[in-house]
């Protein structure tokens, strides 16, 4: 699957997921779940996982074994369950309101979803080459080793296995700086799409498709028309400078 591809499903009309709103409805943490505007982003990136994966293995999405690495507050594993993934949801074991284990969790306890918990900062408990795929949702540039971690996803992934990353915040972008700006360090680490490339390349992976994603923010703002302002920010970041201001890049990649 190449760029254009992408782009192209990436301007599809998806619907939200009502079910998930729901489940979420009455927790202000999940807020930005039961925002349209905030869980389209997951829905729109889960099935294009699914669409993804599916061309790319030439089977069934059931068939392809997923791993949801640092699965918090579990919407993701929620998503890719409704579309029938073969999926399977870690965590690292901490008190804050990042991880599966340190919050109120409606959607993994009401859907049962079994969260394993991880010990160690970066060390995974699964053997060699256990995954056709691995999800990072928001993740990579919270652990405290992004180099170990990504060595570690390496190992798990079988050959050829393929490694999603998204909502990796960039060096440039309007929204990270001004929260910089405001004393909000959420996100100490950004990541430039040279830097991303070589850390990939010196742990054994190869970027297949990189890009920007996300101009406007969408989490905390109820737009009118969510689908319209999803459409403009996608138009502005595939075909206009403004791209660079994007708060993300996001990646796809394979095991050497």
């Amino acid at each position: 699957m190449h760029k254009m591809n992408r782009a192209k499903y990436f301007s599809e009309s998806i619907a939200i997921n009502e079910r998930l709103r729901e489940l979420v409805k009455n927790d202000e943490n999940h807020h930005f779940l039961y925002n349209k505007a905030g869980q389209t982003a997951y829905v729109y990136l889960t099935s294009f996982v699914k669409k993804y994966c599916e061309e790319y293995f030439k089977k069934p999405f059931g068939e392809i074994k997923v791993l949801d690495w640092g699965s918090g507050k579990g919407h993701v594993t929620f998503l890719l369950k409704q579309l029938k993934a073969n999926v399977d949801s870690c965590d690292v074991i901490d008190d804050s309101d990042d991880s599966s284990f340190g919050q109120k969790t409606p959607i993994i306890t009401s859907q049962r979803i079994d969260v394993k918990p991880l010990e160690h900062e970066y060390i995974l408990p699964y053997n060699d080459e256990s995954y056709d795929v691995v999800l990072s949702f928001g993740v990579l540039e919270h652990v405290p080793n992004d180099l170990e971690s990504l060595r570690e996803l390496n190992r798990i992934l079988k050959p050829r296995g393929l490694l999603f990353c998204f909502f990796l915040p960039y060096y440039m972008s309007w929204t990270q700086r001004l929260s910089h700006l405001r004393g909000n360090y959420y996100h100490d680490r950004l990541y430039r799409k040279d830097q991303t490339a070589t850390m990939l390349n010196d742990t054994n992976f190869s970027v297949l498709d990189m890009w920007h994603r996300q101009l406007l923010p969408k989490n905390s703002i109820n737009y009118p028309n969510y689908k319209l302002f999803e459409k403009l920010d996608l138009f502005l970041c595939n075909h206009t400078f403004l791209k660079y201001f994007a708060t993300n890049i996001e990646f796809v990649a394979v095991k050497k």
